[in-house]
């Protein structure tokens, strides 16, 4: 049954069309965008070339990557085998995955869609060991989780979130079923909805027709050709049309496809041991925007991204995806909500607050936050990650830009220190004395994982201290920079710059943990006979 409606939603052209004048040329990669109101598609264009070796434009009916937006797709793939009496929610994933350790196999299927199984995330891993464009298939990932033997958190205790859980969601449908994600999605899902132009991707490099190609852009400006060459399945594989993706949101209106409870499931968020709501289903984001309540999913990909979002008191569906980094769908579709919705709320204006730079550690686990500032942006950086601006609320509270609010991570100034909430869990941060132009000295040498067939080798050379990381398909450097004795900073050496880690050296330094971003605190050992 069709929502009803408490809001207008209503579209001036004109208004929807200065948001994309920006990407509106004919000589870069951009986006192709659908808006429906009540189900009716009444905007539909693209902007910008499909590729820049081509004179073709981009358009609503053009194959594009969804990206993480394919999770929930996933999830409905498995909530249908539930329905058939096939599964369980809170089977353990070890029930449909066998060979697992014993750090992995209990988590519950349930947790790994609502990403609070505090599993590790082999995908994250995977890029910090072998870089982004290392070939590496669904299987080999899962086989980091036989020899994986801790986790980030307590199931349920926290969210984090996990492309590696859904890798097991795939496992394991493909277990229950005996067919590929490919088929279970285009028999059980695709056409019957009518998504004859959708289907699962798992390789960057395969040739599909009618599709649009990524482009990354580098620091230095240029676009360029960096694909991911991992195997993207569960977790983010999937290709569709806007066209398509309309279809799609319309039909979750008035799904055929689903039972009432499982869709209920997939859109009501999870709660954490401590009563915090995660703002996450199965697979999908429930979070307000200014005042109005959202059903969304994102999908980032290397190269581009996307956003499906709906309003539902306004009837609004929009579906954004770009073929290009360094635009984001998500922010432009918020702006399309801020012309279409009529009576939303005022844009909060904030509390002004002094900018700060500085570097911020926690005793209790390690945290690093490091504040810096770009004309009137304060930005923050967590444990090694790509510097985020973010503002002060009314409270003085720093928050996240609007399409990464899910994460619910917020600071505070607290004297000569940081306050770090995140998910209702507070943390004190102390500044750190940054050392200048530190040596490694004896800590260099070669330090073996848990996990199987990965290592790290640190090595002070002339042009600065490094670290080498492998897998079992390949490596990545990193060049280093000293944060105080203990405690360093890894800097990607690869094309994706943003990729980073924080090492935290025991005292003796024959032990070290690895920090990046959601992946708290990978251990590793120095190796027997390792050489200094």
């Amino acid at each position: 049954m069709m929502p009803q409606r408490s809001m207008v939603a209503t579209l001036d052209e004109g208004k929807v069309d200065a948001i994309f004048a920006p990407v509106d040329q004919g000589r870069q990669p951009g986006v192709a965008v659908a808006i429906a109101i009540d189900g009716k598609p009444v905007y539909r264009k693209g902007f910008g070339l499909a590729h820049m070796e081509l004179p073709v434009v981009l358009s609503p009916s053009m194959r594009m990557r969804i990206g993480s937006t394919t999770k929930h797709f996933t999830a409905l793939a498995y909530m249908l085998l539930c329905e058939e009496g096939r599964a369980g929610i809170d089977d353990p994933v070890g029930a449909h995955v066998p060979g697992l350790h014993a750090a992995s196999r209990d988590a519950t299927m349930r947790q790994l869609m609502g990403h609070v199984s505090g599993l590790r995330d082999v995908m994250a891993i995977t890029l910090l060991l072998q870089g982004p464009s290392t070939p590496a298939t669904d299987a080999e990932l899962i086989d980091f989780y036989r020899t994986i033997d801790d986790r980030d958190f307590a199931p349920g205790t926290s969210w984090s979130y996990n492309n590696g859980g859904y890798m097991l969601l795939t496992a394991a449908i493909e277990n229950i079923t005996g067919q590929s994600l490919d088929d279970v999605l285009r028999e059980r899902i695709f056409e019957p909805v009518g998504m004859y132009d959708t289907l699962l991707r798992r390789w960057d490099t395969d040739f599909v027709p009618n599709s649009a190609t990524l482009h990354f852009r580098r620091a230095d400006g240029r676009f360029t050709r960096d694909y991911m060459g991992m195997e993207v399945s569960g977790a983010g594989g999937i290709v569709s049309t806007m066209d398509d993706m309309l279809r799609w949101m319309k039909h979750m209106d008035a799904p055929i496809v689903g039972s009432a409870g499982s869709w209920q499931l997939m859109r009501e968020p999870m709660r954490l041991a401590n009563g915090i709501s995660t703002g996450y289903g199965l697979g999908l984001i429930t979070m307000p925007y200014r005042g109005v309540e959202t059903l969304s999913h994102g999908g980032g990909v290397l190269a581009g991204n996307s956003q499906m979002i709906k309003v539902p008191a306004a009837g609004l569906d929009i579906t954004i995806a770009s073929n290009r980094a360094d635009v984001s769908a998500a922010d432009l579709a918020n702006r399309v909500i801020d012309a279409c919705v009529e009576g939303l709320d005022p844009v909060p204006e904030g509390k002004a607050v002094e900018r700060r730079t500085g570097i911020f550690v926690s005793a209790a686990n390690g945290r690093v936050v490091e504040l810096s500032e770009t004309g009137e942006m304060q930005l923050v950086a967590i444990d090694g990650g790509p510097p985020v601006p973010m503002r002060a609320d009314d409270q003085g509270v720093l928050q996240l830009p609007d399409i990464l609010l899910f994460c619910q991570q917020s600071v505070t100034f607290e004297d000569e220190g940081l306050g770090f909430m995140e998910f209702g869990h507070r943390h004190r941060l102390d500044p750190l004395d940054v050392v200048e132009g530190g040596r490694l000295g004896s800590r260099c040498g070669r330090y073996g994982s848990s996990i199987a067939d990965t290592g790290l080798q640190i090595a002070d050379e002339e042009g600065g201290p490094t670290m080498t990381m492998w897998g079992p398909q390949g490596s990545a450097r990193y060049r280093l920079e000293p944060l105080a004795d203990r405690i360093w900073k890894a800097i990607s050496l690869g094309p994706i710059g943003a990729i980073g880690a924080i090492l935290t050296f025991s005292e003796g330094g024959d032990r070290l943990s690895v920090t990046a971003g959601r992946m708290q605190a990978l251990r590793f050992e120095r190796t027997a006979g390792a050489d200094a």
